[in-house]
């Protein structure tokens, strides 16, 4: 049997008094859901554990069968997966930005007023050897950008130099252990700061963008190193051949687990991202994969800005999107990856809403897809690590326990 895993950035909310007492999700107008609802299975999900608030990245890999606790070495290797970067084993990889700072190194923008491209700025930096480490630097969507460092004797263990603050000095890179190791790479990272600023600064492109009276991207910030250590694929542990259909963090997360990356036209990951092409997608390619996940990002983002008029409209243009998913003749999952209350503006604990919907789900009493709903359905409450085991069994992927 086929698969599609629809995610739903921070779909999960809290009740909000200006909707009654009803949550973003409940709130909105959702037809589509609430007929899968109906043809199916429903329940509730803690991520990564009850009481536990998860990243984004946490909850991807509890999701598909990964504990976090064990596979987790830090953002920056998954985001540098889906920069289209071959890491190897022991690579450390950040999560980067291009930035504006100042001649005292004071930032002034951390996006460089949200820059649409690095391809020219990356060129200047990628393929240098500072303390016989090898500096990559892949452009990635917009202002970011992956940072790796390859070489003997590094670690992930030190800081970034983004301090995430405005009207700050860039953050020297420290040690995070005594290790030889840690020492070594901060003084490669802080060497790294200021020729970055150096080769940046008096650049042609940003000489334009100042006369034009836009931020020159003059200085590269970085932050959530980790090392990279190769995880076990969907496809050596059951067998699926699977595909991604995302952006940023989510298509890297889809390389890093080796799927392969389905690229969308007009699925940009903001709030004007066509969520019914990465559907249709999927259904055009359901013949050539047995499993596809799809993500969609602005829920979390309109949580995240406060909105929750916004993330409503978002909900309910996701909502049309699952409707080309009605006619799948195969599983259908939809669910999310964490709750992020809009009057919080950011993760929190709460579990999500899971629906799985398909040939032989032996349907429960539910009717409508949210969050109180699915708590009285038939998957009960489930941890994240839970799901693909359940969804892998479901597509007969699954071999038989004992005798």
């Amino acid at each position: 049997m086929k698969a599609i895993l629809v995610i739903m950035d921070g779909l999960g909310d809290r009740p909000i008094k200006e909707f009654g007492g009803k949550t973003p999700l409940e709130y909105a107008k959702t037809p589509n859901l609430d007929k899968l609802a109906a043809r199916g299975i429903n329940g509730i999900m803690d991520t990564v554990a009850p009481g536990i608030t998860p990243g984004s990245d946490t909850a991807h890999l509890s999701i598909f069968g990964l504990d976090p606790h064990k596979h987790y070495h830090g953002r920056g290797p998954i985001e540098a997966c889906g920069a289209g970067v071959e890491l190897r084993h022991g690579d450390i990889a950040f999560r980067a930005n291009m930035g504006t700072v100042d001649e005292s190194m004071t930032v002034i923008d951390r996006r460089a007023g949200r820059i649409g491209s690095t391809v020219e700025l990356c060129k200047q930096l990628d393929g240098t050897k500072i303390d016989g480490v090898e500096i990559i630097l892949k452009p990635s969507a917009w202002y970011r950008a992956a940072l790796i460092l390859r070489g003997k004797g590094i670690s992930d263990k030190v800081t970034g130099n983004d301090s995430k603050k405005t009207g700050a000095r860039i953050q020297e890179v420290t040690p995070l252990d005594g290790s030889k190791e840690a020492k070594k790479t901060a003084t490669v990272l802080n060497k790294l700061t200021k020729l970055s600023y150096e080769r940046l600064h008096d650049l042609e492109m940003n000489k334009e963008r100042m006369e034009n009276g836009e931020l020159p991207a003059n200085v590269l910030l970085f932050r959530s190193g980790g090392q990279y250590v190769p995880v076990p694929s969907l496809k050596e542990r059951y067998g699926m051949k699977c595909a991604c259909i995302g952006t940023g963090l989510y298509r890297g997360m889809g390389a890093f687990l080796k799927m392969d990356l389905i690229d969308v036209p007009g699925a940009t990951g903001r709030y004007d991202s066509d969520f019914s092409a990465k559907t249709k997608k999927a259904l055009e390619i359901s013949d050539d994969y047995d499993f596809i996940f799809i993500h969609m990002k602005p829920t979390d983002s309109a949580a995240e800005d406060g909105n929750p008029e916004l993330k409503v409209q978002m909900v309910e243009r996701m909502d049309k999107a699952m409707g080309e998913l009605l006619d799948f003749h195969g599983l259908v999952i939809s669910t999310a990856d964490h709750t992020t209350p809009c009057e919080l503006k950011k993760h929190s604990y709460e579990p999500v809403p899971i629906i799985m919907a398909g040939p032989g789900i032996l349907k429960d009493d539910v009717k409508k897809f949210g969050e109180r709903s699915c708590s009285k359905g038939g998957i009960h409450r489930i941890r994240g690590l839970d799901l693909m085991p359940i969804i892998a069994n479901h597509m007969g992927f699954s071999k038989l326990y004992g005798a």
